[in-house]
């Protein structure tokens, strides 16, 4: 089969490898679309992989068309999404179905081969079904689509909105109330990359009302006014004051809420300096480097009493509750369009060109995918 294998930093080359030996409970997926993550830049080009060589990739989707042993048949066949982080099962996250804190994981595309490539092997384990209406195109995006949401939903449950258990709302504690209370809540997300604009996208569905929305390109703004921003909600940061904008808008109170999607020291400062009294701001960006926190953000944590949360990943359980049957659920109804941030669309063999648009920034792109 052909794949890209990242030899090792800056080394990545199409060539001919064997197809995947399938072990026991595996499938192999042949692979119909794979999405660019933004950490697969440094991965490829600057720090590497966990080994080498490796087939980066862990945004996939595909049709199973191989069973190893002690696999059900009716898998056979089947289009898929693919939630790549395999667990150990045995530490205590595990134990408490909370796989994406696993302490002893492996991972499709990082730690072993993923979805760069014709074909992957994958357990079955991590497999979720396609309804027909769903495409792979879409599939694709289900796991950036599930981080927004893991990252919405620690935010709501601790505002006593959310309730993971409750099936008929995927999570919500009655739908009418639930929709009242979100629709008094006002949120700030800040960085418009792909987690940010899907985090808008989540939030405008999940029926949240005042949704402050902070980027620093043309085409961020074009895309959140798609997903529903208007005007007097969307801030960009290179011509406005962030603080003073969004101080302004809500009557020097800050929000509620107030997602940190960039990663960087003054990023978090604004995020303290944004958040009402009381208030959460939830940790979503990979940081670019060290975080330094000055002593006057530290105090208003302190004087402020907020709360600071921490997201990783996305819950993924095989049970309705979890995040990826959350998204699911909304794709397969049409109550989310995630296919319009799909910027850039690349075969197999020009995956490169992919890659490189998003090192080198030479163009503006949301999603990057392959269509192999």
């Amino acid at each position: 089969m052909k794949a890209w294998v990242l030899q090792g930093i800056d080394s990545l080359v199409l060539k001919e490898v064997p197809v995947p030996a399938l072990g026991s409970g595996e499938v192999l997926v042949a692979v119909r679309a794979a999405g660019i993550c933004g950490s697969d830049i440094p991965r490829v080009y600057r720090t590497g992989a966990h080994r080498h060589p490796l087939i980066p990739g862990h945004e996939f989707s595909g049709e199973v068309v191989e069973l190893g042993e002690n696999v059900d048949r009716s898998w056979l066949g089947k289009s898929v999404g693919v939630f790549p982080l395999i667990p150990c099962r045995s530490c205590e996250p595990c134990r408490r179905k909370q796989y994406e804190m696993c302490r002893n994981y492996d991972y499709l595309g990082s730690r072993r081969d993923g979805g760069f490539a014709e074909y992957v092997a994958v357990p079955v384990w991590n497999l979720l079904a396609l309804p027909q209406s769903v495409s792979y195109e879409e599939a694709a995006m289900l796991e950036p689509m599930a981080v927004a949401v893991h990252a919405m939903r620690r935010m709501l449950s601790e505002s006593d909105i959310w309730i993971s258990e409750n099936g008929k709302r995927a999570g919500f504690a009655g739908e009418a109330e639930a929709e009242k209370k979100a629709g008094n809540i006002s949120v700030a997300v800040c960085g418009l990359g792909t987690i940010g604009l899907l985090l808008l996208m989540f939030l405008k569905e999940a029926g949240v009302r005042e949704v402050y929305a902070v980027g620093n390109k043309d085409f961020q703004k074009e895309m959140a006014k798609k997903l529903g921003v208007t005007e007097e909600f969307y801030c960009d940061s290179r011509r406005q004051d962030q603080h003073q904008w969004l101080m302004e808008r809500t009557d020097g109170r800050g929000v509620d809420q107030y997602y940190e999607c960039v990663g960087k020291s003054e990023t978090y400062e604004l995020a303290a300096d944004g958040t009402a009294p009381a208030g959460r701001v939830v940790l979503v960006g990979n940081p670019y480097s060290d975080m330094m926190l000055k002593k006057e953000v530290y105090w208003k944590i302190l004087r402020n009493q907020l709360t600071i949360l921490g997201t990783w990943n996305s819950s993924f359980t095989q049970e309705p509750g979890d995040d990826w049957h959350y998204v699911l659920e909304r794709l397969a109804q049409g109550r989310i369009a995630p296919a319009g941030m799909i910027s850039h669309r690349f075969a197999l063999a020009e995956l490169r060109k992919g890659l490189e648009l998003m090192r080198d920034k030479r163009e503006d792109y949301v999603k990057v995918m392959g269509i192999f």
